[in-house]
């Protein structure tokens, strides 16, 4: 009879925290996105030379954090590339700690590499990156680096987005 008496309290205490994790905010986690944190945005856009399109250049992503993820991909006919977010699921994440990510992209285009993006990403939620929106870029790989901050995130780029930096942009 002990062992029927834990097993409903057992019961009863995770129906509260699945009644508890369903009931939160909208914006909050659900219990499916519990532990997930994006490790780089879902990202798109052209690549430029000089303002002119840059086709079947390699885009090597980079990602520094729990494990270090690496991934590439082609431009089109018309400079376009586009990448899947990519996120990590860790227990590790639900505990108070700092989280810190670093993002990298090259391109390669006639054998030379070409870095056009150099970051951290210090906001957990996909697309913090671009203060929610989708993140579609613009890089020209001859332009000069220009310093972006948004909401603390410092993004050292070659690329222009649609999103208000948190102050003037800087070159380096």
């Amino acid at each position: 009879m002990d062992n029927l008496g834990i097993s409903y309290k057992f019961i009863k205490i995770f129906l509260s925290f699945i009644i508890f994790l369903l009931s939160m905010d909208s914006n909050a986690i659900s219990i499916f996105d519990t532990g997930k944190v994006y490790t780089f945005s879902g990202i798109s856009g052209i690549i430029q030379k000089d303002g002119i399109p840059i086709k079947n250049a390699t885009v090597v992503r980079k990602v520094y954090y729990q494990k270090n993820k690496i991934d590439k991909t082609k431009t089109n006919e018309v400079g376009y590339f586009e990448m899947p977010a990519l996120f990590e699921r860790s227990l590790l994440s639900l505990l108070p700690q700092e989280f810190v990510v670093n993002q990298f992209i090259a391109i390669t285009t006639n054998g030379e590499e070409h870095i056009i993006w150099d970051g951290v990403k210090r906001i957990k939620n996909e697309n913090s990156e671009s203060r929610g929106k989708p993140l579609f870029v613009i890089c020209d790989i001859e332009k000069e680096y220009q310093v972006i901050e948004v909401d603390g995130q410092r993004f050292i780029t070659k690329c222009k987005w649609d999103v208000i930096p948190d102050s003037a942009n800087k070159e380096v």
